[in-house]
């Protein structure tokens, strides 16, 4: 028997995966939003942790990067907890008139939320009590929220929403590759290699963005961070939590939509799925007609 399922076999499982998303309930969808933005944060700190300092080789800094910030991912699907990206790949099971709009949506807007107090939480907690965030750690979190919010308008926006779309395309295929594999190494490995090519390509995810602007926002209570981030008194003021969402969250919650949930989810349905199975709702019908 094969370790991993094909392609078409694949994409038809995140149906099933769908319609459990849709039906789970409104507090554990919100509480496992929470773990998501946690384990993406876990990764982020530690990717801000690689960052700091300066490699003799940029690339294979980047590189260590994202290896590291791969865990993230791990840690949501192998435990197991609700990514708000990740679940973009319910379009699936919503094409192929499995689950509702109305309860697609409302597991977006839940995990969103928990993902968003999540990260914030951790952000909060490693600024504010670790003493993590002081000195130059808290000085790269401050330049990477910087570098993530909108100082060049609506040029930034356009690029960054392309980079976002990048990012959730390679998201949606690592949790696709981890479904596919039937064992452990074979999820670490599916996880790990489009991850780590988000990171290293620069592309632009919500999630881990709800970490990184929120750590650089409340590292600037730390003297010590503010003065070997080099940033200007202007500059750390536009850093804040408006600029956070119009600078940033917004432009990239919808690129990675349109990389998640059409370009990943939208075409793996037309491809593989599209006319090879009955919706519920169809299903539903004949079995009463049955029945009756």
């Amino acid at each position: 028997m094969s370790n991993f399922a094909p392609p078409a076999e694949l994409s038809k499982d995140f149906i099933s995966i769908g319609k459990a998303k849709a039906a789970n309930t409104a507090a554990r969808l919100f509480v496992l939003g929470i773990l998501a933005g946690v384990f993406i944060g876990f990764a982020a700190h530690v990717a801000t942790t690689v960052a700091t300092g300066d490699w003799p080789i940029l690339g294979l800094q980047k590189f260590f990067i994202g290896g590291v910030f791969t865990f993230g991912l791990m840690l949501v699907v192998i435990p197991g907890a609700e990514l708000f990206t990740g679940n973009h790949l319910m379009t699936i099971a919503q094409f192929n008139k499995d689950i509702t709009l109305g309860r697609m949506l409302r597991n977006w807007i839940l995990v969103f939320a928990g993902n968003l107090v999540g990260s914030i939480a951790l952000a909060w907690m490693i600024a504010s009590g670790s003493g993590l965030l002081d000195g130059a750690v808290g000085a790269t979190a401050i330049n990477i929220a910087y570098g993530k919010i909108s100082a060049g308008g609506d040029a930034h926006n356009f690029m960054f929403f392309w980079r976002a779309i990048g990012c959730n395309w390679l998201v949606c295929l690592a949790i696709m590759m981890a479904v596919a594999s039937k064992d452990i190494t074979g999820k670490i490995l599916g996880i790990f290699f489009p991850i780590t090519a988000f990171v290293v390509a620069g592309f632009e995810h919500c999630v881990a963005n709800m970490y990184f602007i929120p750590a650089g926002i409340l590292a600037k209570s730390s003297a010590a961070a503010v003065a070997a981030s080099g940033k200007s008194a202007d500059m750390l003021a536009s850093l804040n939590w408006s600029s956070m969402w119009t600078g940033n969250l917004l432009v990239v919650t919808a690129g990675n939509l349109v990389g998640g949930a059409l370009l990943c989810g939208g075409i793996y349905w037309w491809v593989f799925v599209r006319g090879t199975t009955k919706p519920a709702e169809i299903v539903a019908v004949e079995q009463a007609s049955k029945a009756a």
